[in-house]
């Protein structure tokens, strides 16, 4: 098998977030679905975001924000995924190559127009997204770097673009490539949602044996297992996959790997501003010291640290250099 040449090549949506604060209201004006995502089309997307507050507009997609986290931490880290020839396809290819993470799946022609997500951010800090995925969702396999992806160690995928038809299907033959390249496949199963709609393809994977490294919170581990007591959802996954990293929010999280388990608390901070990208950032943080083959317990702490530092500001990226603040905070 030859060395990689990148840490982690990520598969995912190519959006826009367009983030405003609003009041409890709103959402209820809305009708909205706070706290959660839901998935919306281009009308209800336009009347959203009409409604909204001044916003601002940073680029996000849930594997992507994890590269950016893994660009910062020092990772040579890849995209794949789907714009739209226009203005916001040409803002996100941008801030993924200002972040150094290389991207070079062309743009699509025509309709529809790159995605975006609208997020009201609430006084508590909680995130309500709605999701208009546009352009990407429909990644063809033919639009898959194999030669690329074979020369990722890992490949990353992310559970919110294996709705569509299409790029479930490039997703599926991007794990072939990675397997035959003797790669290892990490999974986030992102939103219960997409759990209750396609959970038992991610269970037969799990079963399979296809996914090295799971990411799930509490609420999704409780949907994948049909457990609510979350050690009970523990015991039933554990034992399937190489890694397990279940979050928890304020309660922390817990990550298992070959049978050896660690814990980790919450990173303190001073007050807690937008949720958005916490999960997206978590993962970034234990990737990174996963690769570097530290211990378990040392993972976990780097994506506590990321965590606390993107719920600390609105967007779902970092902000401040994550290296150094890992660094600081591990005094290594």
């Amino acid at each position: 098998m030859t060395e990689p040449r990148y840490d982690v090549i990520a598969i995912g949506n190519a959006v826009v977030d367009v983030i405003a604060s609003c009041e409890e209201e709103l959402i209820e004006e809305l009708q909205l679905n706070r706290g959660g995502m839901t998935l919306i089309d281009e009308a209800r997307a336009d009347e959203l975001y009409a409604a909204m507050p001044p916003a601002r507009e940073v680029s996000g997609g849930s594997a992507a924000n994890t590269l950016a986290g893994l660009s910062t931490l020092g990772l040579q880290c890849a995209f794949i995924g789907q714009v739209a020839d226009d203005q916001l396809g040409k803002v996100f290819r941008h801030d993924m190559q200002a972040t150094g993470i290389d991207f070079d799946t062309p743009a699509r022609d025509g309709e529809p127009a790159t995605g975006r997500v609208l997020i009201f951010v609430t006084p508590d800090g909680e995130r309500t997204m709605n999701t208009f995925l546009g352009a990407g969702q429909y990644l063809p396999a033919s639009a898959l770097d194999e030669e690329l992806i074979a020369s990722g160690a890992i490949l990353y995928l992310e559970g919110y673009l294996w709705d569509p038809e299409e790029p479930r299907r490039a997703m599926r033959r991007a794990i072939e490539v990675a397997r035959n390249a003797g790669r290892k496949i990490a999974f986030t199963a992102s939103e219960s949602f997409v759990i209750e709609r396609h959970g038992d393809d991610f269970r037969r994977m799990i079963e399979d044996g296809v996914i090295d490294i799971l990411f799930v919170n509490e609420h999704e581990l409780a949907t994948l297992t049909g457990e609510d007591d979350f050690e009970a959802g523990v015991a039933q996954v554990k034992d399937k996959v190489p890694v397990l990293v279940a979050t928890r929010s304020e309660k922390g999280a817990i990550a298992i790997a070959h049978g050896e388990r660690a814990e980790v608390a919450a990173e303190p901070i001073e007050k807690v501003v937008d949720t958005t990208g916490a999960g997206d950032q978590f993962a970034a943080g234990f990737l990174s010291g996963y690769v570097k083959g530290e211990p378990l317990q040392s993972c976990l702490r780097r994506g506590a640290i990321a965590a606390a530092e993107v719920i600390s500001h609105y967007g779902p990226r970092p902000e401040t250099d994550l290296k150094a603040l890992v660094g600081e905070k591990l005094g290594t």
